[in-house]
């Protein structure tokens, strides 16, 4: 395979990365990540030019682009979910060192941690887990169980406090500068309306699997003979916390309406941070 030419460092400060031509196989060396600037400087780019040139880049070659730009500044996110291996397996490959953010909840299914560890131990990631500073039973004790109180409210401080505010500290602790993350195009109407590459809050996320369908998923999870998550065969095709998701029914018109009571769609960690935009996405409609 073609190597990445060199990245231009342009004068403004706008870095990117030249596409490689990538083979049906992935790359046989492991991409290297150079040392960032010990200043953190944010990466400038233009983002229509880079999602036009992206247009028909293979996922891999994203990563490449991705791991190239932001070097040491890049990290990918983790659920453990139902589908997660094959983000795992598919960027590790090509960045095999890069930070694995794992947010715990303390709310997740006994299935869910011992996948995590097993693809831990597999995929030999370097994982960081966060956390939120509120235990459990402290969030319980002061604003009860959040989850059983059936409003949007509720399930917006639930996922503040549990969700949002550790990945916003990863982010930070770990001075990250791109995002790479696993969200697909059909599974919510929000998502729909993404790009390759989209800038939120201080970051700029990068989504190699955006338009990829529930069949490219198994082909790839059959082809590399990785795990789906346990709770798979149970019926479950999305999984978060033990309270706020159940299997798949007959009456369910989107696999998100098995989350969050079908209150909501979306716990927050993926949508613009400003109150008036997340505000207009709290619906089961997303």
């Amino acid at each position: 395979m073609a190597q990445l030419n060199q990245i231009a460092a342009e004068q403004n400060g706008e870095l990117e990365a030249p596409l490689s031509q990538f083979s049906e196989n992935f790359p046989s060396r492991k991409a290297k990540r150079q040392l960032a600037d010990t200043n953190s400087q944010k990466v400038q780019l233009d983002l229509k030019a880079i999602n036009l040139k992206l247009t028909d880049a293979e996922a891999p070659e994203i990563v490449e682009w991705a791991a190239a730009t932001f070097n040491e500044g890049l990290v990918m996110t983790t659920s453990f979910g139902i589908q997660s291996a094959v983000m795992l397996h598919l960027i590790t490959r090509v960045v095999p060192d890069i930070p694995v953010i794992w947010i715990d909840t303390g709310y997740l299914p006994k299935e869910t941690y011992l996948f995590a560890d097993e693809l831990t131990q597999r995929l030999k990631l370097n994982l960081k887990v966060y956390q939120s500073p509120i235990s459990p039973a402290r969030m319980e004790a002061i604003h009860g169980r959040l989850w059983e109180q059936n409003d949007v409210e509720s399930l917006n401080l639930y996922d503040g406090l549990r969700k949002v505010e550790p990945m916003q500290r990863a982010l930070k602790d770990l001075k990250a500068t791109g995002w790479l993350a696993g969200l697909r195009s059909e599974q919510t109407n929000h998502r729909k309306t993404l790009q390759t590459v989209v800038l939120q809050g201080d970051q700029y996320k990068i989504l190699p699997i955006l338009n990829w369908k529930s069949r490219d998923i198994y082909k790839y999870l059959k082809a590399y003979d990785l795990p789906y998550h346990p709770l798979f065969d149970l019926g479950y095709v999305t999984v978060g916390d033990w309270h706020s998701s159940r299997p798949l029914t007959a009456d369910d018109e989107n696999e998100r309406d098995t989350r969050f009571s079908g209150l909501k769609q979306e716990c927050g960690m993926h949508l613009p941070l400003t109150p008036g935009e997340a505000k207009s996405l709290d619906s089961s409609t997303l």
